[in-house]
């Protein structure tokens, strides 16, 4: 078969790649210069920055990826297993270094609140249920029906899986402290999610993290890019690189190919679409209503995020991954950025300081840091000032970081390059800037997730974020198998 794939981001690639080795002739068209999508990377005066995700987890889903294209993950990646996997900053000042060392965590967490570290041990119990069930029963599988999906030997899981609970209130079973309450549910942002409305099943993030453990590939979280990419071409995948894709050609119940930007009609016996979702519908399809209904879904939060060249010696107060919380403010940061779609009066954020692991991220004389401050998505009713928002956030983080110790901060910035929910929409094609794509609430996992075939045109499929089974790099991944094994099946 011919297939064209719109979108080098790792779901593309990785989709590409296990279609060219099951003997098909593959072409990706990517509007962007180079692969990842919003996977990408920084370079300037010799600072490097990712500026997708920063966080390896679930590793042997990477390894499986690597194995399906015939290679070892081994012979591409080089993993540093980081310990403390982050350190937690609180508004009081006091902080929590997370770590799988278990006599350093309860000597940690009994100090915060005495008697925490046996219900630490039962949460991270819960989590692993979470993480495996999860894996094995819905997140690792295509659903073809939706009796598939509430099929009777499934409905015992929304109970074990605590998917009618939200993360939060499930959180407080286990903590009564409110720093410990943050520390152990905000891991739902990493999805663009809030605890008050994620479910509990989410429980399983923390697990990953302490259980599985956070890592670093050396290179960064774009070395997976790259190899992945290479080792595509090698199995034959075209790269088209500067190619937009203006639509989709359909007729009848078929997709015949792709419009490229310059009028090119390219045939395609499959197209897989790696370009947003939401956006696939409303910009290269058919008007069919799809477009106004996926509008009206809940989206994630998206982010501004911050690339700094900093002169000077590297802080010893900074980790390589490290969590500044509101915990003072929890619940009304959270109603900020879902409900208001704004920065809040107190934001939480995340700094990323790689060159703590991998001195090549930075000079020598200098230190790289990024950051993401959560932020609500573009509000199309009430446009943001995003030009004050960021300036606000900008200097809230400053200000922050001084006050534990990181001297000068704001007198000592080279350069600084931002990311915005305007940037994700206008240069990622991301709907609504959201930098995450679609929630994942109870409506929206699953077989109630937009599905990864569409249901007039079937050999048009989708693997990416916004799709089954969701976001997150590792998720990312699986929705390329799982959409490669669909393809298989029933072209």
């Amino acid at each position: 078969m011919n297939i064209a794939i719109i979108g080098a981001g790792i779901g593309g690639i990785a989709t590409a790649g296990r279609l060219a080795r099951a003997g098909h002739r593959v072409t990706v068209f990517e509007k962007s210069g180079k692969p990842g999508g919003r996977a990408a990377v920084i370079e300037r005066d010799g600072f490097r920055f990712d500026t997708g995700p920063t966080l390896f987890l679930m590793p042997e889903v990477f390894a499986e990826t690597y194995a399906a294209l015939g290679e070892r993950m081994e012979d591409h990646l080089e993993l540093v297993h980081l310990d403390p996997t982050y350190r937690v900053h609180f508004h009081d000042g006091t902080r929590l270094d997370l770590s799988y060392r278990l006599p350093f965590m309860r000597e940690q967490l009994d100090a915060i609140e005495p008697g925490s570290f046996e219900r630490f041990l039962n949460f991270m119990a819960e989590g692993y249920k979470h993480y495996q069930l999860s894996l094995e029963k819905f997140v690792g599988r295509n659903f073809y029906s939706l009796l598939d999906y509430f099929a009777l030997q499934n409905l015992p899981l929304l109970f074990q899986l605590k998917a009618l609970t939200k993360h939060a209130a499930n959180t407080r079973r286990y903590f009564r402290d409110p720093r410990l309450l943050a520390a152990f549910s905000f891991q739902n942002m990493y999805l663009g999610l809030s605890p008050y409305d994620a479910p509990a099943t989410f429980s399983l993030l923390q697990y990953t993290e302490l259980g599985d453990g956070v890592w670093f590939p050396k290179g960064g979280l774009y070395r997976p890019i790259e190899t992945l990419a290479a080792i595509a071409e090698g199995l034959g995948v075209r790269f088209e690189y500067g190619t937009p894709v203006r639509s989709i050609q359909v007729n009848g119940r078929r997709a015949e190919g792709v419009v490229l930007e310059d009028g090119t009609f390219v045939p395609a016996d499959v197209v897989v679409a790696n370009a947003d979702l939401p956006y696939v519908y409303a910009n290269l399809l058919p008007d069919d209503g799809s477009a106004a209904r996926l509008a009206r879904k809940k989206y994630t939060s998206s982010a501004l995020m911050f690339y700094w060249g900093v002169k000077g010696e590297k802080s010893p107060e900074i980790l390589h991954h490290n969590v500044f919380l509101a915990d003072d403010q929890y619940k009304p940061s959270f109603d900020k950025i879902f409900e208001e779609l704004t920065l809040p009066e107190t934001p939480s954020f995340y700094v990323n300081a790689p060159s703590r692991t991998d001195p090549s991220f930075a000079p020598a004389d200098g230190d790289g840091l990024m950051i993401l401050v959560p932020v609500g998505h573009l509000d199309e009713r009430k446009p943001q000032d995003w030009a004050a928002l960021r300036e606000r956030a900008r200097g809230f983080v400053i200000e922050r970081l001084e006050s534990i110790g990181v001297k000068d901060l704001g007198r000592r910035i080279l350069f600084e390059e931002t990311i915005g929910p305007p940037e994700y929409l206008k240069a990622l094609n991301l709907a609504k800037g959201s930098a995450f794509g679609l929630s994942h609430n109870f409506l929206q996992v699953g077989y109630l997730r937009p599905h990864n075939r569409h249901a007039r045109y079937g050999n048009l499929y989708f693997a990416g974020a916004s799709t089954h089974p969701g976001t997150g790099l590792p998720i990312v991944l699986l929705s390329a198998k799982l959409t490669t094994e669909r393809i298989l099946k029933e072209q």
